[in-house]
């Protein structure tokens, strides 16, 4: 296949004209010629999946819920509108300078925590304090309806390589099972392993367990996530992100280090987590000394069950109480001003004590849902100051939010108060949190769904499962009796939810997973033992990418690049361009940049000072490239001896950038030891081409004022207004860009000017030159040509 797409590149005069002489001359244009081609293993006759049909995660495109989903909620919208207008609107001398904000005393967290210790320490100290008032110890361990039957469940894991567990959330599963498990003398023989799909569990559980065990952690007790490793050579219990366990694979196989595996909410069917199953499958029935256990908080165990062999399934006795439920008597058009509403009467209408947990898709609707809820009971306060209103505490809940806001949440609230938690689908099932009276279910969740035809992931909103209600809905019955209210009608609970969520291996970009698997010798990815296979598309888009990176051979096996690649825990991108960086002289410049790629961003806006931080942003502006823009921020916090205060006064969050260095040092380890070299350069162009050598599959041309198209699919794509082009007087013809992130616009992440003839020679299998003449003479234009 050779489709092409044609564009030029603008005029420039041979190399001997006469340039006195502007009539008559004649000028060379050279045009950059766009091929699709495929390499020969993706001819279409080879399959890579037993799903040949694209999997939905949503059961009807067209119902509601769905049609609501993709329309998002009109108060987010009318809020972020007007964010936008006041941004326009503010004038300079409102904030003239930082000097205003340190009259009124103004501090941001990073200052805080630079003086008060460091992030880590605070977060230890608030987790210490949870529940630890209420009851000893031992007495609350005792209490955990997983006590009840202890014995029993070591006597069947003694007698079965495999069990699963089933244990609804809060039975005490996580937090007394590696115990058990010590206990019984299990630890001598290898470390036993609990795998979390998320960070914030496995670094809470750590902390709780070690408290529970009297022990430091990091010692007896340790946790290991991506990038930060709390272990040492006298751990015995790990808990870590089922990833770091899937990388821990590479080099040891059998992963013989282990005497007992639990992969624990194995139920969300995390990517990782999929691929674990099926490395563990065959590890099980090699290794008659490892216990496997596979917890799941929901009932749907006899799948687990059947794919290990129809291994015994054990139930932990629960204690919930009845739950209420009410459906909404009629379609919701806007969840989160619902639930606003709904947030409201419970609190205002009930007499009785309990908190509200309201479910939400993601961290914008999260923080108009705070904001809302506090806007609408002040305003009711101040229209009834002489009625006693119990007081709310709202507390947002997501990822995102630093440690010590989200240790808040498991608080218990001070008497005569009330707690109002406004979370993501983390609450589900990942953290228990007690004291839940009143559940609100939005109906939505975000995920992140590969579109193979794009060849981008989006993270967008859709309804949640039936599996995703029923959990919602127990957590209103974890102490007492409760109440669940569903923003959405009885009949779309039964006719527009799937029954349970499509598993992230069916709707993800699968090239690290390929990667990895191929690196651990797996030839035949059609006989890889998945417990749901995934797409073929979404199988030959992944490999696609990683034979155009070269990590694939035209024969779609492994090359000496792709083997290299498959050492870094990185996007296999950005994992290129740290090897292509070795040998051009600049990996220490190159390993910052994917550092910075690699976390949040670590600018933040305050509310009141958006203009004073966008002219701070602005001071460290590389004119034509974000990347170098990331760079030069690192650069200078070193050269400023990482300063906590220096961060403070320009709007970066200290922590964030505490966290990069952290990234970096762990990535020079990996280097060396690989035995990589680790070398430094100042020229820029050098950096930029090593950049281009992995991301010229993303490339754009100018098209018109700020908006750029994607070469290979003709997609629009725009620069966003915080990249260092943005404001350019002259914009680049081409660009090469992170990733595309599709919001209200299709914008393009982390973009950097490249030039015609590096796209060309550095991305042959794509792009090449053609040269023509022109004579001026006779009035010629260069025209763009688009042609397939």
């Amino acid at each position: 296949m050779d489709s092409r797409h044609e564009f030029s590149k603008n005029a420039r005069k041979r190399p001997n004209e006469n340039d006195d002489d502007d009539e008559g001359e004649d000028e060379a244009i050279s045009h950059l010629i766009v091929h699709q081609k495929l390499p020969p293993f993706l001819d279409g006759k080879i399959k890579f999946s037993k799903q040949v049909n694209p999997v939905l995660p949503v059961k009807d495109p067209t119902c509601d819920m769905a049609v609501n989903a993709k329309k998002g909620s009109s108060l987010v919208k009318e809020l972020r509108q007007q964010k936008e207008v006041k941004k326009a609107q503010r004038k300079e001398w409102e904030l003239k300078n930082t000097q205003i904000g340190e009259i009124m005393n103004v501090k941001n967290e990073d200052e805080a925590d630079a003086k008060n210790g460091s992030y880590k320490d605070k977060y230890s100290k608030h987790l210490d304090t949870l529940k630890a008032d209420k009851k000893k110890i031992q007495t609350q361990r005792k209490s955990l309806p997983v006590f009840s039957c202890r014995d029993e469940l070591l006597h069947i894991i003694s007698e079965n390589n495999v069990v699963i567990v089933v244990g609804e959330t809060g039975s005490g599963k996580t937090t007394q099972l590696t115990q058990y498990l010590h206990e019984e003398g299990y630890a001598d023989s290898g470390c036993i392993a609990c795998t979390q799909p998320r960070r914030v569990a496995a670094m809470s559980v750590a902390q709780r367990v070690s408290q529970e065990m009297g022990v430091d952690l990091g010692k007896e007790v340790g946790y290991s996530i991506r990038f930060e490793d709390n272990t040492s050579k006298d751990t015995v219990i790990k808990y870590m992100t089922d990833g770091i366990l899937l990388r821990e694979s590479l080099s040891d196989q059998d992963l013989e280090s282990y005497s007992c595996i639990i992969m624990d909410e194995a139920h969300e069917r995390s990517l990782n987590t999929d691929i674990l199953f099926g490395l563990l499958r065959n590890i099980a029935t090699q290794r008659n000394d490892l216990r496997l256990i596979i917890t799941s908080a929901t009932m749907d165990a006899g799948k687990f069950s059947s794919f290990f062999g129809s291994v015994p399934v054990f139930k932990i006795p629960g204690r919930t109480f009845p739950v209420e439920i009410f459906h909404s008597a009629t379609v919701v058009s806007d969840f989160v001003a619902q639930a606003v509403s709904q947030a409201i009467n419970i609190h205002l209408g009930s007499k009785e004590d309990g908190d509200i947990l309201v479910f939400m898709p993601g961290q914008e609707e999260i923080e108009v849902t705070c904001d809302k809820i506090d806007e609408r009971l002040s305003f009711v306060k101040s229209q009834s100051p002489d009625v006693e209103i119990k007081e709310l505490k709202i507390l947002p809940m997501y990822s995102a939010l630093s440690p010590e806001k989200q240790a808040e949440v498991f608080k218990e609230a001070p008497k005569g108060t009330r707690k109002c938690i406004v979370a993501t689908n983390i609450a589900e099932t990942s953290l228990t949190v007690d004291g839940v009276k009143y559940v609100i279910d939005s109906g939505y969740s975000r995920l992140k769904v590969f579109q193979p035809k794009m060849g981008i992931d989006a993270l967008l909103i859709y309804p949640i499962s039936q599996a995703n209600a029923n959990q919602r809905s127990g957590r209103a019955g974890r102490t007492s009796s409760g109440i669940c209210y569903r923003l959405y009608t009885e009949n779309q609970y039964k006719e527009e939810l799937l029954v349970t969520s499509v598993p992230e291996i069916q709707r993800s970009n699968l090239a690290n997973v390929i990667l990895l698997l191929k690196s651990l010798n797996v030839k035949d990815l059609m006989s890889f033992k998945f417990m749901d296979p995934p797409p073929q598309d979404n199988m030959s888009n992944s490999m696609y990418q990683l034979w155009m990176l070269g990590a694939l051979d035209n024969h779609g096996e492994l090359t000496k690049l792709g083997r290299d690649m498959a050492n870094f825990p990185l996007d296999p991108t950005m994992s290129k361009m740290v090897i292509e960086s070795i040998a051009d002289g600049c990996a220490n410049e190159v390993l910052i940049i994917v550092s910075m790629l690699s976390g949040p961003n670590v600018f933040y806006r305050p509310e009141g000072r958006e203009e004073e931080s966008d002219r701070e942003r602005e001071r460290f502006y590389i004119h034509d490239s974000d990347h170098l823009t990331l760079l030069n921020v690192y650069k200078q916090w070193q050269r400023n001896r990482e300063s906590s205060n220096w961060c403070s006064l320009r709007f970066i969050n200290y922590r964030l950038m505490v966290k990069v260095k952290d990234v970096v040092d762990q990535l020079k380890h990996i280097m060396k030891t690989h035995k990589y070299r680790i070398s430094s350069t100042d020229d820029e162009n050098i950096i930029k081409r090593c950049i281009c050598k992995s991301y010229f599959h993303q490339a754009a041309m100018l098209k018109n004022l700020k908006e750029y198209q994607n070469l290979r699919t003709g997609m629009p794509c725009h620069l966003h207004p915080t990249s260092a082009l943005f404001n350019a007087g002259s914009l680049p013809k081409y660009i090469i860009y992170h990733e595309l992130v599709m919001t209200t616009k299709e914008y393009m992440h982390c973009a950097t000017a490249v030039q015609a003839d590096w796209l060309s020679e550095l991305g042959p299998m794509f792009y090449s030159l053609r040269t023509s003449v022109y004579n001026a003479e006779k009035k010629q234009k260069p025209l763009a040509i688009y042609t397939r």
